[in-house]
């Protein structure tokens, strides 16, 4: 009797549905927060976020992340701040896409793709430069020989961010408060996020005092 009920639930099986999909013909939708291959965003104007201040590098938890700051050349900044990322580099032998990195950076310079369909066969196409992280001059991040880049996978890389203040003030709970981005302008809201252009006069007027881009 062991034997039949066990071929009993295996046939009862094959007319329910399936929860498993038929990787890699058949791919599901990936959430906006889905964790991929990150990216090293500019502003509008072209300057690089990266301040080359090195916290993604402190935080990260497998040591995968490299950077070393220089100073800003004083004719052709390559950043607003003082400093820029002269060298960044993450060995993907080591990431585990647990997106530290991101919380960490002051200035939203990375963040991650929905990208995560890549391989190497060698160690030096695992560690990405910066070279290959900065994203190019439309704003989106650049495709690798080794990389298979899907429909959306360039898309609101950084949308998920969380607006709050550094401080934990709650006026900024739920709100966007990123920068713009080139190729982007401003991330249009998330579910539960308030559009910082659709503020009420009093709102506004709440907030002369302190405003959304000084949690930066």
């Amino acid at each position: 009797m062991g034997y039949l009920t066990g071929f009993k639930v295996t046939f009862k099986k094959l007319f329910e549905e399936r929860v498993t999909t038929e990787y890699p013909k058949e791919k599901r939708p990936k959430p906006p927060r889905f964790h991929g291959r990150h990216v090293l965003n500019r502003y509008e104007d072209g300057m690089e976020k990266c301040i080359g201040c090195e916290l993604c590098a402190g935080v990260c938890p497998a040591k995968c992340i490299y950077v070393r700051g220089a100073d800003n050349p004083e004719t052709e900044p390559v950043s607003p701040g003082e400093r820029y990322g002269y060298v960044y580099e993450i060995n993907y032998l080591r990431c585990i896409h647990c997106d530290l990195c991101v919380e960490a950076c002051p200035t939203e310079a990375i963040t991650e793709s929905k990208l995560f369909e890549f391989s190497f066969s060698n160690r030096a196409d695992a560690i990405y430069t910066k070279n290959e992280l900065i994203v190019g001059d439309d704003g989106l991040p650049q495709p690798q020989p080794w990389e298979l880049w899907h429909q959306g996978d360039d898309v609101a890389t950084s949308g998920w961010m969380r607006a709050t203040a550094s401080a934990g003030n709650p006026e900024y709970q739920n709100r966007v408060g990123w920068s713009g981005e080139l190729g982007y302008g401003i991330r249009t809201p998330e579910m539960g996020q308030h559009d910082p252009t659709l503020r009420s006069k009093s709102d506004n007027s709440e907030e002369e005092d302190v405003q959304p881009g000084d949690s930066h």
